[in-house]
């Protein structure tokens, strides 16, 4: 059950879709699920490999090549799949309180938002408490409503209890509704109203016109019957299956007691949020066990009414830890269903691929990764690709997006639906939800707009270069390998996860793409396995190794971000709730938990400016590493970029030996000449004027890049920037830039690093 809140047809994108994973090896099947504003019309669909998404003219542009004898071209009749937003706890069976006379809902509730509707906190059949759109406590029972005169404050913690009498033997019952301090001990506002007549009455949607006929009927056709199933931050709508009324804020405690008489009550249900935490189980303590589930994932490991920061890691204090953040745009999966399933053949090459749809006018291309056979790899070369940190950014409406920005996107032929104008496939971890509060929660399971070939992130007027990042960006690298005749193998950081350093031992050289921000605990070891074990790493970004992240143990497709202390944050987590709720760990920067990426890559994250690029200048001059710079006549290196301008720009990561960068570390070459649009990164400044390194803050801003030799005899190449790969293709692939990670490469590969 989800609650149906169609994105309107105008803010819908006409044609999308997207796979039910993002990578895939040979012999196993990918799922297309896609959603027209067309229905009953043919879509068209024909596979290609991505080679370069970038729609630049300046660079290769668009380079796709049409996979026919993979895949035959088919139609298929299209149809349209609703968006359902928003989360709320639902009881996994349905609860009949028919039989009693006296049913009293209550829970603690912490609103974060005023909304033009009701917001439900609990719902049974025709029994609803709820906040009217002005945030006062009300509740209706079928047509009788009680509302208390003051809101309850926004960020703040209420006891709320509705007691519905519905009077025995005839006698007047009546609708009681109540605010108390979150103790329960001081009691704050009350009202009561009389139920018609006594007893059971009769609803009669035309007096008010929220109320909801179909809601209201028992399911035995006698109306107002207390009989149906639960829900808590929304409630049902006319159709009994889908949810709407969505409560922003945390709810904690949700209990119903039922009898006869005030003498008879007995506990009937008791959810305690802080139960069972990792998962989207709600437990009932109370004797019966009514257990329930989460739907679209709401925020766990919530600061509860009794949280006091005594303790800050739920674990350790569950009882300060039992409230759930439901948010009406919380969205995790959309829930569609396959329209065309693709069996990947067993000698499909390892590769990034797209399936291409085409309706009339409208089209889409939903990408996908084709991973090499398990422990058979079919090059010397892995690429390693970014899908955790793709899925983190899925759908980044970027605070700052005109729409001026189309201007270029027209020009170009580039992709042109943008998040920012179409919010309800749900936005990013880098984005706030409706309330306010930063989203921690992101999955693939949905159309991601701006994970589509031609897709530009920054394309403001006067903007110098593509524009790009993740996967438009790091397809500049797929393009010069294939230019440079270079074989390689894709790995994505799910299989790194789940396999460990086993997929990547078979490799002579394993190579990052742009920005590799987002890793597990299980990547970060799988990586560090790998190069302990004589493997050749590259690192060819910058601001990489930067955030924990936590997979959902029941839907590895969900990834749970907890913005914690410092750092580049697009949000801040709030006090008390740094520690992930998916695996218990304490959440942010890697750097927190004690893994610097220096001590993985040698360098880590130093500055950030605007999407424009410098230069590096040489800085060894050890004859030995020499042959890095083999064929290069002049100091400066990367003048030129697709991607801001030049190879060393946006986020740079510099050496720094206290975080650990290794011994020997040899910075071969360091950017210098930045903008002053650069900023030393948060984690790095102790105040205005003094920084950790004690080092004043102008020296650190720059791109270090990187060679070491590791004791098992492999070596890591890091280079420090997001815009070093966009220096490749300049020039028709023949470039200073090119031409050094040519040779670093070949070295590499020949085993001889």
């Amino acid at each position: 059950m989800s609650e149906e809140k169609d994105v309107p047809e105008a803010e819908q994108v006409p044609l999308t879709g997207y796979a039910d994973r993002l990578s895939v090896r040979g012999g196993e099947p990918i799922g297309f699920r896609i959603c027209t504003t067309s229905p009953g019309e043919r879509i068209g669909a024909r596979l290609y490999r991505s080679i370069c998404a970038d729609p630049n003219p300046d660079g290769p542009g668009l380079i796709e090549q049409p996979c026919d004898e993979w895949f035959e071209p088919r139609r298929f009749t299209g149809r349209h799949q609703p968006i359902h937003t928003g989360s709320a706890g639902v009881c996994d069976h349905p609860l009949d309180l028919d039989t009693t006379t006296l049913v009293i809902f209550e829970l603690l509730a912490f609103p974060t938002l005023r909304c033009i509707t009701e917001q439900c906190l609990m719902s049974l059949g025709p029994l609803r408490l709820y906040l009217d759109p002005a945030g006062r406590p009300a509740c209706r029972y079928a047509d009788a409503v009680a509302t208390l005169p003051e809101p309850v404050p926004l960020h703040r913690w209420a006891r709320i209890r509705l007691t519905l009498d519905r009077g025995a033997d005839g006698a007047p019952g009546a609708l009681r509704l109540c605010t108390m301090s979150p103790d329960g001990v001081d009691a704050h506002a009350s009202t009561t109203t009389p139920l018609d007549g006594g007893g059971i009455v009769d609803p009669d949607p035309s007096t008010d016109p929220s109320t909801d006929a179909s809601t209201t009927a028992s399911t035995d056709g006698r109306p107002g019957a207390l009989v149906g199933t639960l829900c808590v931050a929304a409630r049902q709508d006319g159709s009994g299956t889908q949810l709407t009324d969505h409560f922003n804020g945390k709810l904690e405690a949700p209990s119903i007691r039922a009898g006869t008489s005030c003498d008879a009550l007995t506990l009937r249900l008791h959810w305690d949020f802080s139960k069972e935490t990792p998962t989207t189980r709600l437990v009932d303590v109370g004797p019966a066990g009514r257990h329930g589930h989460l739907i679209n994932l709401p925020a766990r490991a919530m600061t509860g009414a009794a949280w006091d920061g005594s303790e800050t890691c739920w674990r350790h204090a569950p009882e300060h830890y039992g409230a759930i953040h439901f948010h009406d745009d919380d969205l995790v999966d959309a829930g569609w269903s396959d329209d065309l399933v693709f069996d990947v053949p067993s000698g499909l090459p390892s590769g990034i691929y797209l399936m291409r749809l085409s309706q009339g006018a409208h089209e889409d291309a939903i990408p996908f990764w084709v991973c090499a056979p398990r422990g058979a790899p079919t090059a010397s070369l892995c690429v390693l690709v970014s899908t955790f940190t793709y899925a983190v950014y899925g759908n980044h409406a970027r605070p700052d997006w005109r729409p001026d920005w189309q201007e270029r996107v027209r020009e170009w032929n580039a992709w042109p639906y943008n998040p920012a104008r179409y919010p309800g496939y749900g936005l990013s971890t880098y984005n706030d939800h409706t309330d306010g509060s930063g989203i921690c929660h992101a999955s693939h399971r949905r159309p991601l707009l701006n994970l589509r070939p031609g897709y530009l992130t920054f394309s403001e007027p006067g903007h110098e270069g593509s524009g790009l990042r993740h996967f438009q960006a790091d397809s500049h690298l797929i393009a010069w390998l294939h230019a440079k005749g270079i074989e390689h193998d894709i790995i994505t950081d799910r299989e790194l996860h789940e396999e460990g350093a086993a997929c990547l031992t078979p490799y002579r050289a394993v190579t990052t793409g742009t920005h590799p921000e987002y890793h597990t605990r299980e990547t970060l070891d799988a990586l560090t396995g790998y190069r302990d074990g004589g493997g050749n790493l590259l690192y060819l970004g910058g601001n990489g190794f930067y955030w924990r992240i936590a997979l959902h143990a029941e839907d590895p497709a969900a990834i749970e971000i907890r913005r914690a202390e410092d750092g580049i944050r697009a949000w801040a987590a709030e006090p008390g709730e740094y520690w992930q709720a998916f695996d218990g760990a304490y959440g942010g920067l890697w750097r927190r938990n004690g893994r610097a990426p220096q001590a993985l890559v040698g360098i880590g994250f130093s500055a950030q400016g605007r999407m424009n690029g410098s230069h590096y200048r040489r800085v060894t001059r050890d004859p030995s590493l020499d042959w890095v710079f083999a064929g290069i006549d002049s100091d400066l290196i990367g003048t030129t970029g697709l991607c801001g301008g030049g190879a060393a720009g946006f986020e740079l990561d510099r050496a720094d030996h206290r975080l650990g960068t290794p011994e020997g570390t040899v910075v071969l070459a360091a950017s210098e000449q930045h903008g002053d649009d650069f900023v030393l990164v948060p984690e790095e400044m102790l105040t205005h004027l003094t920084t950790v390194p004690g080092r004043p803050a102008a020296e650190l801003l720059h791109a270090d890049m990187t060679w070491y030799e590791t004791p098992a005899g492999g070596a890591v190449f890091s280079v420090g920037s997001i815009t070093f790969c966009g220096s490749l293709p300049c020039n028709d692939f023949d470039n200073d830039v090119s031409q050094l990670l040519a040779n670093v490469l070949d070295r590499m590969l020949a085993g001889t690093s």
